[in-house]
């Protein structure tokens, strides 16, 4: 697949069809080509300081960003559960912003919830400009139709937290409450995260101490979960090289307390980008040199049509780690308009522990 069919986090609306201001149909161009060439938004660069609450809320001058939640739950029995939760935005064209139906935002938002026997996901799309779908920074609230994401006035913003949480498709929903004791994580070198050798890169930093509490509804039977949570926001106009075809990225919570964040950018060529940060013990955040990576898929599935690697053996040697991961539901593809694969994982090894991960491009 080329890097024009990507989509989710990394890749929103490579080729998002949606109604312009003018009445025509337009193609949006999201990740797909947008090489290392900001155009007229505005570029990510190094040595931005990040700033709380202002950068909770969107970026309009960027081509890009989204909110993006995962938890990995538990019943009362000690099932496991996954649940995602994801708010893009997009930005069609350059310069001031408009109002009302002349906005030039696309927003899209996708829900998801996980078992070992079944993955149930939905989908939503909004204008911005008309009150349906948005975010603001103070109170932090981000909406999509009824699904939302939200603090009140107790919510910290060097936290993140808490939050409410909630969404619903046909044949699921979920409610979730998500509280966090530690200060927010800066990913890549202090916020900006290379995504390529070439230039391009992009605002992120996450909420990995998360612990959520709420229910989840499956088949019209509520259940009573309890677990962690991890938060992404990132933001960019030039975060993929053109021959940049897929993404490989790794969330994980590690039983001793330390949390690492991982991804691999792969190349038309064979070739890939590493990257990623350890989260020690203290919270401070350690950016990987790509050649401190190492990815290597060990299992695969078929799943719609496709060949995924669902299993994979992960090594950090300069952090003695060495696990291998599994999936809860190897099926956990994310069937929307713009399909890719994410689910919640275990993992065992020199540590043990869950996470999520997320793959694009197969």
């Amino acid at each position: 697949m080329s890097a024009r069919g990507l989509i989710s986090r990394r890749a929103f609306a490579g080729g998002l069809l949606a109604l312009g201001a003018s009445g025509q149909r337009v193609l949006a161009q999201g990740f797909a080509g947008l090489g290392s060439d900001a155009g007229e938004f505005a570029p990510v660069v190094p040595g931005r300081r990040l700033s709380f609450p202002e950068d909770h809320g969107p970026h309009p001058d960027f081509r890009i960003e989204w909110w993006y939640l995962t938890a990995n739950l538990k019943d009362a029995d000690g099932k496991p559960y996954g649940v995602q939760w994801t708010l893009f935005r997009q930005a069609m064209t350059p310069g001031p912003q408009r109002e009302g139906w002349a906005s030039q935002q696309i927003w899209m938002a996708h829900a998801a919830l996980s078992s070992a026997e079944t993955h149930r996901f939905a989908e939503k799309f909004s204008r911005g400009g008309i009150g349906q779908a948005g975010v603001t920074a103070a109170p932090f609230r981000a909406l999509i139709d009824d699904w939302a994401m939200q603090g009140g006035d107790a919510m910290k913003a060097a936290t993140l937290s808490p939050l409410d949480v909630t969404a619903s498709g046909s044949d699921f929903s979920y409610r979730l409450q998500l509280t966090a004791e530690r200060p927010l994580v800066l990913q890549g070198d202090a916020g900006f995260s290379r995504k390529s050798d070439r230039g391009q890169a992009s605002y992120y930093y996450s909420q990995p101490y998360f612990a959520a509490r709420g229910t989840v509804t499956l088949d019209g039977r509520a259940i009573e979960v309890s677990g962690t949570a991890w938060m992404d926001r990132e933001w960019s106009s030039q975060p993929l090289a053109s021959d940049q075809t897929g993404w490989d990225w790794f969330s994980l919570h590690l039983a001793s307390g330390e949390k690492v964040m991982l991804f691999r950018l792969r190349q038309s060529g064979g070739q890939a980008y590493f990257a990623g940060n350890w989260i020690g013990l203290d919270g401070k955040s350690e950016p990987l040199a790509p050649d401190a990576i190492a990815l290597e898929p060990i299992g695969f599935t078929e799943t719609a049509g496709r060949r995924l690697p669902t299993r994979w053996r992960i090594s950090l040697p300069g952090h003695g780690l060495s696990i291998e991961t599994t999936p809860l539901n190897p099926n956990s593809w994310m069937g929307t308009s713009f399909p890719y694969w994410e689910g919640p994982i275990s993992f065992s090894g020199s540590q043990a522990g869950i996470g999520y991960l997320e793959m694009t491009g197969y």
